[in-house]
């Protein structure tokens, strides 16, 4: 499993959530949603109606924008998330 960001190229919030999972060596896929307006209405209906970026995602799981990841980060209730999941694939991030 991977998580998936939706994100767009130069947004600070989004540049610190790759950072964040750089750091800690969890695969991701990034949707960038300023090259593809599909995706952007694909991140809406998935995160509820928000429209801002990054919107994270585990599996069915919403964890919501960089604000949200830092602070499951910092609380260990991101690695109970990743334990529940299976696992998380390591490795380079994609960009779709």
């Amino acid at each position: 499993m991977r998580f998936e960001v939706y994100a767009t190229g130069h947004c600070p919030f989004c540049i610190l959530a790759r950072r964040l999972l750089n750091q800690r060596d969890l695969g991701y896929d990034e949707f960038r949603i300023d090259r593809d307006s599909g995706q952007r209405h694909e991140m809406e209906q998935r995160a509820n109606g928000r429209t801002s970026v990054p919107q994270i995602f585990l599996g069915d799981t919403h964890i919501g924008g960089y604000d949200e990841l830092q602070a499951m980060e910092r609380s260990g209730e991101l690695d109970r998330l990743i334990e529940a999941c299976g696992g998380v694939d390591a490795g380079d991030s994609t960009n779709t």
